[in-house]
Formats: C-alpha cells, structure tokens, sequence
C-alpha cells in the first residue's frame, strides 16, 4: 500500500494507521507525484491511495501515468475535493475509487480492501454524483477530433508522462515545436491543460 499525500499530517497518519493495521503494510509514503512515480517502480504495491492537489504533477495526471507504466496497480483517490469534472477525470485517468477526505479512517481501510477485492469504493457523496453524472452524459464515440498523427503519437506521450524536453527527444524535434503542437492540441480537443487533454484522450479511446 502506497500513499501519495503532500500534506505531512495527514501523509504520516495515514501511514500510520495503515503500517499499523492488521493485514496492511505501507510500503511506501509520497509528497508528491513525481517521488512516487520514482518509488513505485522499484516497489509496486497492489494499491495507491492518491491525493489530486498535489505540487507538481497534479494527482489526475499521475494517476494516468502509474496506469500506463503498472496496469495491475490500484489507484484509489482521497481528497477534499468532490465536483463533477474532478471526479469525472480522476475515474477516466484511471482511478477504481473515490473517497472524500471526511471519509472516517476505518472506512478507509475498508474501502482499500474492497479495491482490492475488485470493487470501486465510493463516498456516498461521490457516488451520487457519478450516478447523476452518467445519467445526462453518453460516452463519446471514439474520434480523433482532426489529430495528425504527430498530434496523435505527443498525446501518447503525454498519456505516459513524458515532460515537453522528454517528448521532443522521443519525436526527435525541438521544445518549442512540441509546445506549437501542445496548443493545437489544446484547441482541437477544447481542453486547457494537460490533465484535461490526458483525462479526454483516455475516455475518447485516443489512446488506444
């Protein structure tokens, strides 16, 4: 079991309550993205719990990431926020969960075994919504909203969490020419981040 938590009181309880639990073992506790990405991959637990305002990376983006590179690890989100467009991206990036910081710490615990049993533990807030959230939405056909396919192969790139630097080195180009077709990309799927452009390519099945 991993954390990932800026917040050191609440990233030491955690780790408390879960490393002293019978039947648990945190095996790792993050501050930020970036340090878990590093960490997991050199000890890949069966679950994630994952804060998204995190400095950095952002917990969306990352959740994406660490299902590219680790597809039997399990990302479950706590965090303050519950509107529709985080939650909506957070189980599109990849996430099986999502409980809200009030979550009591023993429902916690419960809700990391029912991950791992296969569910999809929800604060019953969350799970209304994405019940009303599903009800007026359909899933998008899968498009490629007018991508060239270098648009197409630096939105993989993203999707895995190549930096601009990383990606131009893949596509053998310049920093700026991947910015340039960044901002295309942006304005094609109408989206305004990375995160959003990661969260839309996934549910789109761009990435496929």
């Amino acid at each position: 079991m991993a954390i990932i938590e800026d917040r050191k009181e609440i990233r030491e309880g955690l780790a408390s309550l879960i490393g002293g639990a019978q039947g648990f073992e945190c095996t790792g506790a993050y501050r930020s993205m970036e340090e878990a990405i590093d960490g997991i991959t050199r000890d890949v637990p069966e679950v994630a719990l994952v804060d998204i305002g995190l400095p950095g990376m952002s917990g969306i983006e990352g959740i994406a990431v660490l299902k590219i590179r680790h597809p039997k690890l399990l990302t479950l989100v706590l965090s303050v926020y519950g509107d529709d467009d985080r939650i909506f991206q957070a189980i599109c990036a990849g996430a099986c969960g999502y409980l809200l910081k009030k979550t009591p710490l023993a429902r916690v615990l419960e809700a990391i075994l029912e991950a791992r049993d296969g569910g999809s533990p929800m604060s019953p807030d969350v799970a209304r919504r994405v019940v009303e959230l599903f009800r007026q939405m359909r899933p998008p056909e899968k498009a490629d909203y007018g991508l060239t396919a270098h648009e197409t192969r630096l939105l993989k790139l993203l999707i895995e969490g190549h930096s601009y630097k990383t990606a131009a080195a893949q596509m053998s180009v310049s920093v700026n020419t991947i910015a340039f077709h960044i901002r295309r990309i942006y304005e094609k799927l109408q989206v305004h981040s990375k995160s959003e452009a990661v969260a839309k390519a996934l549910r789109s099945g761009l990435a496929d």
